[in-house]
């Protein structure tokens, strides 16, 4: 398995939406959270209208594996965290990972696994200052307790082509357990700083694949097709042809996604085109980037590869033939 690509991937989709062009916490698109996968706490979600906002994330796939086969899961999330200085006012992020590591497929149909998830509130200080040692700005940050948990269940699934012990669906439930009172008179805002940002989950299998859903074998499609997949697309990750590894994204991908090679970064930008954002980049006044610079670390980085970008990489962004084929005359 090639978890190193799986990554890539991941972090594209842990990312996506994260700040949005032009990369200010003043810019109208920016004042409110564009991520997907926002798993907000069951009472606020309840306080909503119905489908507007979700607490819990289900991914449902199928695993031919035999009686010694193993899962992996890791579920990945964004943990906001409210920073304010006299500049700027930003939800930064902080990543945040869950995993359980060799569980037998044989025994979790018999016994459901839980796997908890707890991060605690934090408070911190810093000041900054200038090259006299005189004390310039001060930022805060702070981060509320979130609490959840990864739900795992094995089922048996009958088929007439494999034998009933050979082929399983996996179902991963993420579910938000944070305690959020008088949800119905909160902002979404205030929701967000006690949610899974951006949450996925990645499985992996020893001695058994996966069955993409996308394109299931005929003698599955049957059974594929009733997987009940929850705010989430679990897509067969990796190298073309392995499947021992399933990323379930909130965001619609195909089997085997893939960075584009050109792409000098990460941009945020749903649907991001790199040569347009990158362009507009550069039209930015210096007024403009110094408030992109004072968003945060991700968003400085985005500033300071895009000015020092080499003319050839430029030129790769400019277009790609990928393949040629012969016209059916």
């Amino acid at each position: 398995m090639n978890l190193k690509l799986v990554e890539k991937i991941a972090d594209a989709v842990l990312y996506e939406g994260y700040l949005l062009y032009p990369y200010r916490p003043s810019s109208v698109k920016n004042q409110q959270r564009f991520n997907f996968g926002v798993l907000v706490p069951q009472s606020y979600s309840e306080a909503q209208t119905p489908g507007t906002e979700s607490w819990r994330m289900q991914t449902e796939c199928l695993v031919l594996a035999n009686s010694n086969a193993t899962l992996d899961v890791k579920v990945r999330f964004l943990h906001l965290r409210e920073r304010r200085s006299n500049e700027t006012s930003w939800q930064e992020a902080v990543e945040r990972e869950v995993s359980g590591s060799n569980l037998p497929i044989s025994q979790l149909i018999w016994q459901p696994h839980c796997i908890p998830i707890f991060y605690p509130s934090t408070q911190e200080d810093e000041f900054m200052g200038d090259a006299y040692g005189s004390v310039t700005d001060q930022v805060a940050r702070s981060q509320v307790a979130i609490k959840g948990a990864i739900e795992l269940r094995v089922t048996a699934c009958k088929s007439e082509q494999v034998a009933p012990e050979r082929l399983f669906k996996i179902t991963a439930r993420i579910v938000n357990q944070t305690a959020f009172e008088n949800a119905a008179i909160k902002t979404r805002d205030e929701a967000l700083m006690h949610s899974l940002v951006s949450a996925h989950t990645i499985l992996a299998v020893r001695n058994g694949e996966f069955v993409s859903l996308l394109d299931p074998p005929e003698e599955f499609r049957e059974t594929a097709a009733a997987c009940n997949n929850i705010g989430a697309w679990p897509v067969l990750a990796g190298e073309e042809g392995e499947r021992d590894v399933m990323l379930s994204s909130p965001i619609i991908l195909y089997d085997y996604p893939q960075i584009a090679p050109e792409s000098a970064g990460d941009l945020f930008d749903g649907t991001e085109i790199d040569e347009i954002l990158l362009l507009r980049i550069m039209t930015l006044t210096d007024e403009e980037k110094r408030e992109m610079q004072a968003t945060d670390d991700r968003a400085r980085k985005i500033l300071d590869r895009t000015e020092r970008l080499p003319e050839k990489e430029w030129m790769k962004l400019h277009g790609v033939l990928r393949e040629l084929r012969p016209m059916n005359r």
